[in-house]
């Protein structure tokens, strides 16, 4: 104890703190001399809370450093915030009283190296916008049931195999047509838009794929670059098919995105989305088939009806002809009967005819003598006339 006291007394003109009051001094101090900071690093231990803040270590070989990055902050960075991930922050350096603990509050981020990149994505995007490649007005509806399907992609891409997979468990009886492009490096906007000729050349030609998938796996910006080319955005547009763009991990976006008739997250979601499952496909047959069904069993009853309708109608319109006729008959009928002279015969009359048959009209046409007939109601009379006169 004595050897302690004695420390203390040496040391009796250092001043005296509390510990808040130290760490606010020594807070005050970064402050004014180093802020704001800008700083390089890898993303450790990344932890996004409840309340929308997230929470990491920036480090390198030489080091590690308490990072804080609020809600608002990491909206407008809208980075994929990942362990691994190399950034530029910038910020305030400060120390955070509760626990003692240097940090850095982050004000802005941007992937490290990348940010010259990002500018002129940002830029590129802004300029093809305006010219409306990305209006939604244009962009096409996918088949309901393609029956032809092409794949843009490198053929040595790990996500042709992810597609071919995905394809061949949904729609294993559909065609599926390679259009092989570099898809990274020198060359592969020309070697992009050259395979994408070729698909609508082929479209035209009558023998085409009906949709499109343009894919690759994932990468830095700097890796999917290709695929913010000009010329490839306005030749995804000016496909006579629509296009489905899967480029990279669901956090990655490209120009193409914006651009393509679809953007699905990975290339196997690309396949997913323009490959209706097989069972799915079933079910619908099936729902088909049982509307067709129903409705010929339908039509057929309707025409059923019609046919009894039908032949009611034709049936009382007969029966109704065939009174008619029946009722003209009978008063036909009734006037002969009225015209026949054995009706007349019947009532006293007789019928006089000279010896050819002829009828006796008048008495002028008869002579004293002649011989007549004349027929009664029960049988005929032969006579002379003996006398003639009014």
């Amino acid at each position: 104890m004595a050897a302690a006291d004695g420390l203390f007394q040496r040391g009796g003109e250092a001043p005296l703190w509390a510990v808040g009051e130290l760490l606010a001094a020594l807070s005050e101090a970064l402050q004014a001399q180093f802020n704001p900071v800008r700083v390089v690093g890898e993303v450790s231990g990344y932890v996004r809370a409840a309340s929308g803040h997230s929470y990491f270590t920036l480090k390198d070989e030489r080091g590690q450093l308490r990072c804080a990055l609020f809600k608002r902050a990491a909206a407008a960075a809208a980075l994929d915030w990942r362990d691994g991930v190399q950034v530029e922050l910038q910020g305030r350096i400060d120390i955070y009283g509760a626990r003692g603990e240097l940090q850095l509050i982050v004000e802005a981020a941007r992937l490290a190296g990348q940010g010259g990149l990002f500018e002129q994505f940002m830029r590129l995007k802004a300029q093809l916008q305006a010219e409306g490649w990305f209006d939604p007005a244009r962009k096409r509806p996918l088949p309901a049931w393609p029956t032809r399907i092409g794949v843009v992609t490198s053929p040595d891409a790990a996500a042709l195999r992810d597609v071919i997979t995905t394809l061949s468990r949904r729609v294993p009886h559909l065609p599926v047509r390679l259009y092989p492009a570099r898809v990274q490096g020198e060359g592969a906007p020309q070697a992009l838009c050259q395979a994408l000729q070729a698909a609508a050349a082929q479209f035209q030609a009558g023998g085409g794929c009906d949709v499109l998938l343009l894919v690759r796996g994932g990468g830095s910006l700097e890796d999917l670059w290709a695929f913010n080319d000009p010329a490839l955005v306005r030749q995804i547009a000016q496909a006579p098919m629509p296009v489905i763009c899967g480029v990279g991990h669901e956090t990655d976006f490209t120009l193409a995105d914006f651009v393509a008739d679809l953007r699905a997250p990975t290339p196997t979601a690309a396949a997913e989305l323009c490959a209706p499952e097989r069972s799915a496909q079933l079910r619908h047959l099936e729902r088909c088939a049982q509307r067709l069904q129903q409705g010929v069993a339908g039509q057929l009853e309707q025409q059923r009806q019609r046919l009894q309708r039908w032949q009611h109608s034709w049936q009382t319109a007969a029966a109704r002809d065939l009174e008619r006729r029946q009722l003209r008959l009978d008063h036909q009928a009734a006037r002969l009967q009225a015209l026949d002279p054995h009706g007349v015969l019947q009532r006293g009359y007789a019928l006089l005819s000279d010896a050819s048959g002829r009828p006796v009209l008048r008495c002028s046409g008869v002579q004293v003598g002649q011989a007549l007939r004349a027929r009664l109601a029960d049988g005929q009379l032969d006579m002379t006339v003996s006398a003639a006169g009014n």
